[in-house]
């Protein structure tokens, strides 16, 4: 899978191949910083006094490494593709191997950082239902209203909670129908291809 850059992508790393390797290296370790601990504008005004340049310049030439980092470690990209990703870049050949070195010594700790950003959301524990059928009523000798109550138990981060749920029978059947079409969806070859990336 080869990764894609717009062109406001591709000018803040283009940036990268009017400086020395030296200078990559240390932007590399800038981005990773950045993705541990944030932006620090006191790092960049640094940076840009010692190359003369804007500290923006240099601020978006290390978000866009950050993104470089970040999408080729989401997707854990082959060594070839991010080759081949980078070459639309028109870096050197000593610049595309410094980078695919760079992703290949962080991809680890960086996938680590972006499960830690994910939210825990609560997920499905077990369920408990029951059907009430309102069969007369004072006003109505002969009337079927029937209903469904469904406690969903859920978990998050080992906490325990419930949520209640009332409704007719004919949206429950209308809901079950769009989780089958969902989970049906789930099994074509593109969702399947996008889960694999994901993991």
């Amino acid at each position: 899978m080869l990764l894609i850059f717009s062109d406001e992508q591709k000018e803040h790393l283009g940036f990268l191949t009017q400086v020395d390797s030296a200078v990559v290296s240390e932007f590399g370790r800038i981005a990773v910083e950045f993705l541990r601990k944030g932006s620090n504008p006191k790092i960049y005004e640094g940076a840009a006094r010692k190359l003369n340049v804007t500290s923006d310049t240099v601020q978006h030439g290390v978000e866009g490494l950050s993104y470089l980092l970040i999408e080729s470690s989401k997707l854990m990209i082959s060594d070839v593709d991010f080759q081949d990703s980078v070459l639309v870049l028109g870096f050197s050949e000593e610049l595309n191997k410094l980078l695919l070195q760079l992703y290949l010594d962080h991809r680890k700790e960086i996938r680590g950082i972006l499960s830690e950003l994910t939210p825990d959301l609560p997920h499905y524990h077990s369920m408990e239902w029951r059907l009430d059928v309102q069969l007369a009523s004072r006003s109505l000798r002969q009337q079927i209203k029937p209903t469904v109550t469904l406690k969903l138990h859920l978990k998050q981060n080992g906490d325990k909670s419930s949520k209640v749920l009332q409704t007719d029978p004919a949206t429950l059947l209308h809901l079950i129908q769009q989780l089958e079409q969902a989970l049906g969806e789930m099994k074509t070859s593109h969702c399947r291809r996008i889960v694999r990336n994901i993991k």
